[in-house]
């Protein structure tokens, strides 16, 4: 046992902090474990928890991270937002009225077997966000947008046919049964390793065509501008802008829910950070692969971990009072009109 804790700690110390915050936590949180993953002789828990209220009828926002196994900041972050969240709920009686109307949910670490030995993809060599049975539409950038040559390749997508990896598959359950019941449901899946702007990325990433509910996304856009005009350094955009992909798990769950619960809302969005800029800042990061998706110097870091926290706070704020800011029906016509003219049309 005390070598098998000493090897966890060595390759996944998210994990033994993760616990030890359910641990402490134990009064505020529900936490259930869809899925084992074992790696070696041990067995890693994927974690679901919960906080907040337990109607079905509240709306949900969902928190995702550790999609890519080299990209582990995106679970760090969520981590420093659940351990921020939990230490409040002891003392802030403002936030425990706030989440009696709404329930937060988290997946801090769904591929820990990519974490544990830095691969982008599961342990199967198949990269999670390339496995739903999704086709992009139109040409696609080769290889990155997920193919099924071989799995010594990066954004392999698996065998045709075959199904969902059991990370990917734990995650659609989950979403399904537990966000997109809800009438309103906001998810934010975070990644690294895009650009020098940090970005919140919207549905579809497989076609250019804009989502039935991109007049939601521009309201939300906006919202969110007008209530930080002064720190705001997200650009917020459908994905298929800047490139197309097979496979996508949130275009996949947007669309089946639509078919499935047509009466309700789910906005699924990527936060992607934009670590370029770190290696821009940290040229030496460029000679260890690991550090071309996550901050290296230890300051840095901790900004990242603090800095998209207003973010979030604000997105569970849209999702307690949705009603309050998505378009009336006489309005969707224009501001989708608007939305489409912004994101889906090139200027002269």
């Amino acid at each position: 046992m005390t070598d098998a804790l000493h090897q966890i700690q060595r390759h996944l110390p998210e994990h033994t902090q993760m616990e030890r915050l359910l641990h402490q936590a134990a009064r505020h949180v529900r936490v259930t474990t869809p899925l084992q993953v074992p790696i070696g002789e041990l067995s890693i828990p994927v974690r679901v928890i919960e906080l907040g209220s337990r109607s079905p009828n509240a709306p949900v926002i969902g928190f995702f991270g550790g999609v890519h196994g080299v990209e582990r900041i995106g679970t760090q972050v969520l981590i420093s937002w659940l351990h921020s969240l939990v230490h409040r709920l002891d003392w802030d009686d403002q936030l425990r009225e706030q989440l009696e109307r709404v329930r937060l949910l988290f997946m801090p670490m769904i591929n820990p077997g990519g974490i544990w030995h830095h691969r982008r993809s599961n342990l199967n060599g198949v990269d999670l966000m390339r496995n739903a049975p999704v086709d992009a539409m139109g040409p696609v950038p080769w290889l990155v947008s997920g193919h099924r040559i071989s799995r010594r390749l990066p954004w392999y997508r698996g065998k045709l046919g075959a199904p969902m990896e059991p990370e990917s598959a734990a995650v659609v359950k989950v979403v399904q049964e537990r966000m997109q019941r809800s009438p309103f449901a906001i998810s934010v899946d975070c990644h690294s390793g895009f650009g020098r702007r940090d970005r919140l990325w919207c549905s579809y990433a497989r076609s250019h065509k804009p989502i039935a509910h991109i007049a939601e996304v521009l309201r939300l856009k906006r919202l969110f501008e007008q209530t930080y005009p002064n720190h705001h350094p997200y650009i917020i955009e459908p994905q298929s802008i800047n490139y197309t992909t097979h496979g996508d798990l949130w275009d996949h769950l947007y669309d089946s829910g639509l078919e499935q619960h047509p009466d309700n809302l789910f906005l699924p969005f990527t936060l992607e950070m934009g670590s370029w800029l770190w290696v821009r800042k940290n040229p030496r990061q460029m000679f260890d692969y690991f550090g071309y998706f996550n901050p290296v110097i230890s300051h840095r870091k901790q900004r990242v971990l603090r800095q998209h926290l207003p973010l979030f706070e604000f997105l569970t704020h849209a999702t307690r009072c949705w009603r309050n800011w998505t378009p009336r029906p006489d309005e969707r016509q224009e501001l989708t009109r608007q939305a489409i003219e912004e994101w889906f049309i090139e200027p002269d």
